[in-house]
């Protein structure tokens, strides 16, 4: 599977991890520092997303993958006020997302 990461830190290098030792690829990954490499074009090739960034781009992030029908999980927290934006996009796009407050180990 290839995996775009978005948010590296610490959740986003375990998931690193473990997801090439099960033989996945990690082909892209985002934080603060490279925010304007998550493209439609770098996305193209993508099987999944695994958001874990802030609050204040999560909704973004996760509205952008959904929206270009990148299936998306995201653990980050503090933005389910926007939840329901979310629910449309998904609706919107028939692309599948899953979301949950805590995937520590």
């Amino acid at each position: 599977m290839k995996i775009a990461l978005i948010g590296y830190g610490k959740m986003g290098r375990k998931i690193e991890e473990i997801a090439v030792d099960r033989g996945h690829s990690i082909e892209l990954k985002i934080n603060s520092k490279n925010l304007p490499d998550l493209t439609v074009e770098n996305l193209k090739n993508i099987d999944v997303a695994i958001e874990f960034s802030t609050p204040n781009s999560a909704l973004q992030n996760i509205s952008f993958c959904l929206q270009n029908k990148i299936p998306t999980i995201s653990g980050s927290t503090g933005w389910l006020q926007e939840f329901n934006k979310v629910e449309e996009i998904v609706k919107e796009s028939n692309v599948g997302f899953l979301y949950a407050s805590n995937f520590s180990l």
